[in-house]
């Protein structure tokens, strides 16, 4: 049996959201009301209503759909030739005017973002002085993150040399080292509805926006512009174009990377 689609998603949503701080009227109804319904199916919960009663009973189960709605996916220095573009021409800009960076990982899944710009510094800028900040709204990635250690598939864009410098084996899995866990601050926060610290020089935000409406894009590329200081750079993933952008005052740089004027 199919949950009717008449009103019951709308209930859905508005019963999820107090639970989860997630409020799914920012995202695209199609995609999202198909990603819950197959995990519902997957999971043999036949309606909303049980299902929402069953996610308030069962911790595990409400983990399990957060992760799943969330797509938390990312790897060590993933799209390795915008990590140097980012090398090569990005941060080089960013640094001739300024002593010290102020870098934002949003929606930073497990960390492999903000600990990916975190060895990029140490490496290539370590004469520069840096703070980076990863943000997600799901605790359990953020948990995952600030533990740091990953498995082999999470290096696949990683160059063998960063594994063996910032990396130590372990039973399970690879630890990254704590020069580079020191190099950033994790915080549990939703991106729609939570105040943005202000003056970073840098914001990536990728691949997060995939499923949100246009006027949730609208309103977080605003908010990320006003978080920047005049001259930093937003970086976007790899399917995202931001278009009209002079009247929120960002300027392409390079391909995914948008300068505030």
């Amino acid at each position: 049996m199919q949950p009717s689609i008449a009103n019951t998603y709308e209930d859905f949503i508005k019963g999820f959201h107090p639970k989860s701080g997630l409020d799914l009227k920012f995202y695209k109804q199609n995609q999202m009301q198909r990603r819950i319904l197959s995990f519902m199916n997957s999971h043999g919960h036949p309606t909303y209503p049980e299902f929402l009663k069953a996610l308030n009973a069962d911790p595990v189960l409400y983990d399990a759909f957060f992760k799943h709605l969330t797509i938390n996916v990312s790897q060590f220095f993933r799209d390795a030739t915008q990590w140097k573009t980012l090398r090569e021409t990005i941060i080089p800009l960013l640094v001739k005017n300024r002593p010290s960076l102020k870098l934002w990982s949003a929606g930073c899944s497990s960390g492999q973002e903000p600990y990916s710009l975190a060895m990029t510094m140490m490496e290539y800028f370590s004469a520069s002085k840096f703070s980076i900040l990863g943000t997600d709204i799901d605790v359990n990635v953020l948990k995952q993150a600030k533990d740091g250690v990953y498995k082999q598939n999470d290096f696949a864009s990683t160059p063998p040399e960063f594994l063996q410098k910032y990396f130590t084996p372990s039973d399970k899995g690879q630890q990254i080292k704590e020069s580079v866990k020191r190099q950033v601050t994790f915080q549990h926060q939703n991106l729609l509805t939570d105040r943005f610290q202000t003056d970073f020089d840098f914001i990536a935000c990728r691949n997060v926006v995939i499923y949100f409406t246009e006027e949730a894009k609208e309103m977080l590329y605003k908010k990320f512009t006003d978080s920047l200081r005049p001259g930093g750079i937003l970086f976007t993933g790899s399917t995202e174009h931001l278009f009209g952008l002079n009247h929120l005052g960002l300027k392409p740089v390079s391909s995914f990377f948008y300068q505030k004027q």
